[in-house]
């Protein structure tokens, strides 16, 4: 049994409440309302949740109440949030039981496609902004988002309790940036719990009920998705109409293909079994899918015979970041390709395409929509499923077009995308290079404002808008290259600006851009796994910088090492490894100087003649080292 089930196990232990006395029968549509709480990293999304909980009896309160949604061992480890969670809250508001069902989010613009998709099964968010650092670059990006998809949104400050809080300073800056009304603004402390029951009230107030109806045929929508390893995928749904009751007969509408159900219940916040869930309900539901593939997110499940209008679905996440992931034995491939579909069921936002590498055997290509992504899928990989993954060094997806692809079979269309590095196509038939560029939103003190602006032109940036925040804090909009930001931008601005600083991007396309494919050779063979394409003013710095890396990395040999890397037939940086020696003229007591030479030049002649037929002997540990940025 894996730790995070059995983790899950003890906190249902620990968290038994008079459930079994729910009736959700009594809870129409109008005494329902769903919601979502969104925010920057750390400003206490989770601490909020557990106070909810704790206030609305969900769980007994407890000074051991701490990121209860939480399940994953990479979140608690790393204090993130990187799956959004749903439990079931009872309030009691004028007299009238209600029905909160919480979505809680993550932070990160990494995760930002699960803020998305928790936003589609809601009608209200909680917009939660940090008292003491006012709004950050996520704050804007998430308010927008919830204001696009035409949701209601409470703004909340939270953190009043701390010393350095300014409130009134903090609602002033939601009033310029976002047009926020201050008399709409609430204010909490979800650490001590000041001001949350208030909180509750208000999103019985201001969040409209879902618009369900319970005489209509069923329909209802899955958002979220994770496998049991005993009871196949588990699915996260929303009934938007009709009854849905444990035995029904369902019919998928993506799949056609018909299911029993087998258990429905809501999160409290653990898995409590029910009879039925009715409409404007968020719940759980196994249906005996065993094929992982089956449960999609976004798919629209019916009574059987009884088909509706299906749901447009979600919008497709789209990747921005390619790696390459490998088992570190071959004979492990079986046991990650399972472990890598378990996990894509519960994040579905990773594309996985088949690979394959000379040095590496057989893998995968994973899609990932940013580095804190990627570092924590394969985390997951190696704490729930036990296998070690080889992980290939990060890059983005580029476009090329091509000169007569009429008369090329292998091209069939003007622009070829390229997804990895080594398979870009011959320079002599490329006409134009694209490379994805993402717009950039910084907000920082005003005294780092020439540090951040000059970073952000050592990246290639294009500046596009800079609005003053208050009289301390300016909010900088530019046009960025993706492949410039994907490793160390965001760490480089930190540093910079003492933490103070925060970064945020959106996707904005393409744009053309004069590249070159940099290939590394050992003693004249190439080695495709180091392959990169990068921006032609950066390509003599990073072919000095990765040769130094191998010549660092890579163990001397009998013979001597030539590294080189080049772009097309010109060499652009070299580095040698010199040989191991053995003191041939250790016998030499004297004597004549042409035994000596004689001596030398046979030990020459043999390390040349083995540097022509050996084979670099490259550990595979030294060789990650080297791909690894």
């Amino acid at each position: 049994m894996s730790c995070t089930r059995s983790c899950m196990m003890i906190q249902s232990q620990n968290y038994s409440t008079n459930s079994s006395k729910i009736n959700l029968a009594q809870f129409p549509a109008e005494y329902i309302r769903n919601f979502s709480v969104i925010a920057h990293v750390d400003h206490g999304k989770s601490t909020l949740s557990d106070r909810l909980m704790e206030i609305t009896g969900t769980i007994p309160a407890s000074s051991k109440n701490k990121q209860v949604l939480d399940k994953l061992q990479v979140e608690r480890e790393r204090g993130i949030t990187v799956k959004a969670q749903t439990v079931s809250l009872r309030h009691v508001y004028k007299g009238k039981e209600y029905l909160l069902n919480l979505i809680d989010t993550p932070g990160h613009v990494d995760f930002n496609y699960e803020v998305s998709r928790s936003l589609a099964a809601c009608q209200g968010v909680l917009l939660l902004v940090d008292a003491n650092h006012g709004i950050q670059a996520q704050t804007v990006a998430n308010f927008y988002l919830a204001f696009e998809m035409e949701k209601t949104i409470i703004p909340v400050l939270n953190k009043i309790d701390l010393k350095g809080a300014q409130p009134d300073v903090i609602t002033k800056q939601l009033e310029t940036v976002l047009n926020i009304e201050p008399s709409e603004v609430l204010k909490v402390s979800a650490k001590l719990g000041t001001g949350v029951s208030k909180l509750l009230d208000a999103v019985i107030e201001r969040i409209p009920p879902p618009p369900s109806d319970l005489q209509a045929p069923l329909k209802m929508v899955t958002f979220d998705s994770w496998h049991d390893r005993f009871r196949g995928a588990v699915v996260n749904i929303a009934v938007l109409d009709g009854v849905i009751s444990k035995r029904d007969k369902i019919t998928s509408v993506a799949t056609q293909k018909n299911y029993e159900v087998q258990e429905i219940g809501i999160m409290y916040p653990e898995q409590v079994p029910m009879e039925k869930l009715y409409a404007g309900q968020v719940g759980y539901m196994m249906a005996n899918i065993r094929d992982i593939k089956e449960a999609r997110i976004g798919d629209t499940f019916h009574h059987f015979n009884q088909p509706v209008e299906p749901l447009p679905g979600f919008k497709p996440a789209k990747p921005m970041v390619f790696a390459g992931v490998f088992p570190a034995d071959q004979s492990e491939y079986d046991n990650l390709r399972k472990a890598i579909e378990k996990l894509t069921l519960n994040d579905s936002s990773v594309s996985v395409v088949s690979d394959s590498s000379p040095a590496l055997g057989q893998g995968w290509r994973l899609g990932f929509l940013g580095l804190l992504h990627m570092d924590v899928f394969n985390e997951r990989l190696e704490q729930e499923h036990d296998v070690s993954a080889i992980m290939t060094a990060p890059n983005v997806l580029y476009k090329v077009k091509i000169i007569g692809t009429k008369n090329i079979k292998q091209y069939q269309t003007d622009t070829v995308t390229v997804v990895n590095p080594c398979k870009l196509p011959d320079p002599s038939i490329i006409s134009e290079y694209f490379e994805p560029v993402v717009l950039g939103t910084i907000i920082t003190p005003q005294d780092y404002l020439s540090q951040v602006i000059n970073l952000c032109l050592e990246c290639r940036g294009d500046l596009r808008e800079q609005v003053n925040i208050d009289d301390n804090r300016v909010m900088i909009m530019s046009m960025l290259p993706l492949n410039e930001i994907l490793v160390d931008f965001f760490d480089t601005l930190k540093s910079m600006t003492s933490g103070y600083a925060s970064f945020d991007y959106e996707d904005q396309g393409y744009q053309q851009s004069n590249l070159v494919k940099i290939v590394f050779n050992l003693n004249s063979q190439p080695v495709d796994e180091l392959t990169v394409i990068c921006h032609v003013s950066k390509a003599r710095q990073m072919a000095k910088k990765m040769c130094n890396k191998l010549k660092e990395t890579i163990p001397r040999q009998l013979y001597r090492i030539s590294i080189q890397a080049s772009v097309g037939s010109k060499i652009l940086a070299r580095e040698d490894i010199g040989a191991y020696r053995k003191d041939v003229l250790a016998k030499c007591y004297g004597g004549d100087i042409t035994r000596k030479m004689k001596l030398l030049r046979q030990q020459a002649e043999g390390k040349k003649k083995m540097r022509k037929i050996g084979n670099i002997d490259v550990p595979k540990d030294a060789f990650i080292k080297v791909l690894q940025k």
